[in-house]
């Protein structure tokens, strides 16, 4: 499913450049990492989902894990948590189990529901990546949140998808440059694992990682 093109973007960095356009290029142009408990804690709430092997049939209802997607259009690829096949007179065909399903994406997330859009810019993307591989329409997709425990419907609008749109092209550019932009500090800073690195040189001309090369 995933291609070796090099112009093929993650689609989990979609979620990077919504909070933050500098925090998605340290990590997918400079390859800068670090942990801190907020991530080490996303990645606990994924290893229950992340089991691409598991494929579960109840009923009507067929679950598949960890499904690779892409979309040519947006030169994207990534993976859904989750993806649920809903049998559906009205639904897309499956040849695979000779019968029409609806299509409901689920995104898992650590912590509760944030007031920013980077959640569900990456479920946006997620779910144009199916429609287009399946050539259907869907509607609707969920988050599931640990700490509440229970899911948020999304409805998937028109505008949703054309932020999605501009955003990846935004995205290209900067990466095809391998520009890494310069953004200004806020409250949103705390909470980025990359903190410790970023801010010595927000505001010099060099890179990160040539900051980072001189101080080791």
């Amino acid at each position: 499913m995933f291609t070796t093109d090099s112009d093929y973007l993650l689609l989990s960095g979609i979620q990077h450049f919504q909070f933050c356009r500098r925090q998605w290029a340290l990590i997918h142009i400079e390859q800068q990492w670090l942990e801190n408990v907020k991530t080490v804690e996303g990645q606990a709430v994924h290893t229950k989902v992340d089991q691409p092997a598991i494929k579960e049939k109840r009923g009507d209802k067929i679950v598949v894990r960890a499904m690779p997607v892409l979309s040519h259009e947006l030169r994207i690829q990534g993976v859904c948590d989750v993806v649920e096949f809903h049998r559906h007179r009205d639904g897309v065909y499956l040849p695979a189990y000779n019968d029409t399903y609806t299509i409901h994406v689920v995104e898992y997330k650590r912590g509760k529901p944030k007031r920013g859009k980077e959640d569900i810019v990456q479920l946006v993307a997620q779910v144009m990546c199916l429609e287009e591989m399946l050539a259907c329409t869907i509607a609707e997709a969920s988050l599931y949140y640990d700490e509440i425990r229970r899911r948020q419907t999304i409805d998937i609008t028109e505008d949703d998808k054309q932020h999605v749109r501009n955003m990846v092209k935004e995205m290209q550019s900067y990466y095809t440059r391998q520009h890494t932009p310069k953004v200004k500090t806020g409250k949103h800073c705390l909470s980025c694992s990359l903190e410790s690195i970023c801010l010595p040189v927000l505001n010099e001309s060099k890179s990160v990682a040539a900051y980072m090369r001189g101080f080791m």
